[in-house]
């Protein structure tokens, strides 16, 4: 798996400055003092004041950052380097304390011994990852007894689909199911900014339907106390997608046909 994850290193190294510099992200509006966290996870992760928190795959630290603003107590772990550099920046020049260790999600025991109350983990992370057992039980070794998981995620559903910027319809182009190989792709630019030029273009991905996700967290240990899915996204996957008064994008076509997110929380027995 090296030669998979190097590629991906690349990648997400090169991309750091892209994503900090780009309107998705919004960099400007966070440290003016908006929170880039969404609807789904505020309502259903609502109280995490004085709760210790730990943010596995967590790029630049936006998300971890809004959360040490709502009172958690902050560790945001990240496999690139350059990301985790400009996330203590980013901590350091709004006055937020945090801590970021650099690590990739299967490397961290070797790393980190301490338990959370909170794990946490959203959007487009678990893609990146070719073993969900293996993720599971790193999940739920940093769960303290008593404690919770929380992920929130793009529904896997989302991810058979043409997601390019010529698509016009909802057309099946990727696996739903694992096939024992990644997805190899070379997309120009970013999600972020589809214009922005990548040298390291290449990358590899892993798709995993939502009862792969749930049957390893169970067979880790984990309680799962709740699993829903959502009809919207929060990024515009599609070219036919809309922004609504509530913040949340749908398609302009089958609305309501599709599932587009989908989120779980498990909690370890005390």
């Amino acid at each position: 798996m090296e030669k998979y994850f190097e590629a991906n290193r690349k990648h997400w190294d090169e991309v750091v400055p892209i994503h900090m510099a780009s309107a998705l992200y919004d960099v400007a509006a966070f440290k003016a003092g908006k929170s880039r966290l969404k609807p789904v996870e505020r309502e259903e992760l609502p109280d995490v004041r004085g709760n210790s928190l730990l943010h596995i795959q967590c790029h630049f630290g936006l998300d971890t950052l809004c959360w040490a603003r709502e009172g958690a107590i902050v560790t945001g772990i990240d496999f690139s380097q350059n990301a985790l550099e400009a996330a203590r920046a980013l901590a350091d020049e709004c006055g937020i304390d945090a801590r970021f260790i650099h690590s990739d999600v299967y490397s961290l025991p070797e790393k980190l011994s301490e338990q959370f109350d909170i794990v946490f983990t959203s959007y487009g992370a678990l893609c990146w990852l070719p073993d969900m057992e293996r993720w599971a039980d790193v999940v739920a070794k940093f769960v303290k007894p008593g404690g919770t998981f929380y992920m929130v995620e793009f529904h896997p559903m989302s991810g058979v689909f043409d997601d390019g910027p010529q698509a016009t319809d909802l057309v099946v182009h990727y696996p739903y199911f694992p096939t024992g190989e990644p997805i190899r792709t070379e997309d120009d630019g970013t999600y972020a900014d589809r214009e922005a030029r990548v040298e390291n273009r290449l990358n590899y991905s892993w798709p995993h339907p939502t009862s792969e996700v749930i049957s390893a967290l169970i067979d880790a240990g984990l309680r799962i106390e709740s699993f829903h899915e959502f009809p919207f996204t929060t990024e515009p996957l599609w070219p036919f997608t809309e922004v609504k008064p509530d913040g949340t994008m749908r398609l302009t076509k089958y609305d309501g046909s599709v599932p587009l997110l989908y989120s779980v929380k498990a909690t370890k027995p005390a």
